[in-house]
């Protein structure tokens, strides 16, 4: 059976844990390699032509079906906390419910930074269903650290999310070398372009990150949440989860780090960070216009 690009395939190796999506065939002295972007999970990977298979029709419903449960779960609870967060707003706002006033209220502004565009349009879709405004930029990750700058300037945003794909090699160097990554360097180098434009960390919130990242020195560069501090895959959708609770949350507010990872996808494992004020704005009067 022959594999082409953009069939999602498993490697056998590793008994098809994941779904992957060929986005590359590479022949070197007689050898076929692919290169794979996860479905699911924001990982980059290369494996032997010969180590992968096709995943069947059947095997993509079921495992598909497996993980839109964990993310409607996942969304159920972040729903909950976000009405929770509009319920204590409207409390703080009227006085206690004493007084009647119309208020209105100005979340937290995304710049989304995507390296790969299907997931880009997934979490904008996500982005939609929760109410944040976001805008979405798709660029290769290894260009972002010179386009961030420009952005920064043209959004103006309160929240930047830099993700894509990345991946930790062994046999590339230690777990420590940043060197060993496929994208971390990449990340990091944005992470410092953008604090060279926006240096206070509560002025411009910022998560960094994929699959495998190397955390520490993506915080060390400037990021106030970042994947992974144990090295494993993160959910495609885990950054707008992260960002969200921060987009809803009370400027004059300081969000507690596991507050904003309880409700995300892979929790403490692939995603950490510190501690942040909150972006969101209430004001008042609101008043509808109506045409005379």
């Amino acid at each position: 059976m022959s594999i082409t690009l953009m069939d999602i395939v498993g490697r056998i190796s590793y008994k098809c844990d994941i779904m992957f999506r060929v986005i590359d065939l590479i022949e070197e002295h007689g050898r076929k390699t692919a290169i794979l972007y996860g479905e699911d999970f924001r990982l980059i990977a290369d494996a032997p032509y010969e180590d992968l298979i096709k995943i069947d029709p059947g095997m993509r419903r079921r495992l598909t079906q497996e993980f839109r449960s964990l993310e409607e779960q996942s969304y159920h609870l972040f729903r909950q906390d976000v009405d929770l967060l509009k319920q204590k707003q409207e409390y703080d706002a009227t006085s206690g419910y004493s007084k009647s006033f119309n208020f209105f209220q100005m979340p937290g502004r995304v710049l989304h930074v995507d390296g790969d565009s299907n997931y880009l349009k997934k979490c904008l879709s996500l982005y939609e269903k929760i109410g944040v405004p976001v805008y979405g930029i798709h660029s290769n990750e290894k260009e972002m650290p010179a386009k961030i700058g420009n952005l920064l300037d043209y959004y103006r945003p309160d929240i930047l999310v830099i993700t894509g794909h990345d991946a930790y090699s062994k046999s590339k160097g230690r777990m420590e070398d940043l060197n060993a990554y496929r994208h971390s360097r990449h990340f990091a180098q944005t992470v410092r372009e953008a604090r060279r434009k926006i240096p206070h960390l509560d002025q411009l919130v910022i998560f960094a990150g994929a699959c495998q990242s190397h955390f520490e020195s993506l915080i060390q560069a400037g990021a106030n949440f970042a994947s992974s501090p144990s090295r494993v895959n993160i959910h495609a959708l885990d950054p707008v989860y992260i960002v969200a609770k921060i987009s809803f949350t009370p400027f004059m507010e300081r969000i507690n780090v596991w507050d904003v990872l309880r409700n995300t996808l892979t929790g403490e494992k692939g995603l950490g960070g510190i501690e942040t004020k909150g972006v969101l704005r209430t004001g008042m009067p609101y008043k509808k216009i109506m045409d005379e």
